[in-house]
């Protein structure tokens, strides 16, 4: 059971496997695994409980498929909320292990970033994208001259920075003129 001393027992013995599985067992010799000092559970830890102590839950949190229950200690800063926390929840119907799981996730994170600029809009203090992406600084410390003569690692993607920075907000720019200019025309 993970975190506890404990190891679980096996479904099957040591010859049940072999004999099922060609090769299995080939490191049970503790002569032929590094890992052994390791593995010692008579060690004294200092550790005062035999199972860590479990952190409350104030809602219900995201559960990995994989694992029979939340870990003892976990996040709480930014509970999951809107179309983005609705993602994450879904996401963690998929197992670690494939794709849907993490796709999914990445997706949400994207949506979450969304959802703090529409709400910087709301909330009357607009996100200000000049100053919050740096961009002053590539004329203020010198960044223009750094990306020459130097092996930079964003050499090769700088080109397409500008259109990845500033493109979402001409684009919603675009999109707001195209909104208004539409409703003006409707009222005259």
């Amino acid at each position: 059971m993970p975190y506890t001393a404990d190891k679980p027992k096996p479904k099957e013995t040591s010859e049940q496997l072999r004999a099922r599985i060609p090769g299995w067992g080939a490191d049970l010799d503790p002569k032929d695994r590094p890992s052994v000092p390791r593995e010692r559970t008579d060690l004294v830890t200092g550790a005062h409980w035999e199972f860590p102590e479990r952190q409350e839950e104030e809602w219900p949190r995201e559960r990995s498929v994989e694992h029979k229950f939340l870990t003892p200690v976990f996040g709480t800063s930014t509970p999951p909320a809107g179309l983005s926390g609705m993602m994450r929840k879904f996401a963690y119907r998929y197992s670690e292990g494939r794709a849907a799981h993490w796709l999914i996730l990445l997706a949400a994170d994207r949506v979450n970033a969304w959802e703090g600029h529409l709400g910087s809009f709301i909330s009357l203090h607009p996100d200000n994208p000049v100053t919050e992406t740096g961009i002053l600084s590539e004329f203020s410390g010198h960044g223009v001259r750094s990306r020459f003569g130097r092996k930079r690692a964003d050499l090769a993607h700088q080109w397409i920075d500008p259109a990845i920075v500033a493109g979402p907000w001409i684009l919603t720019g675009a999109g707001v003129y195209a909104i208004a200019r539409a409703l003006g025309r409707r009222r005259s």
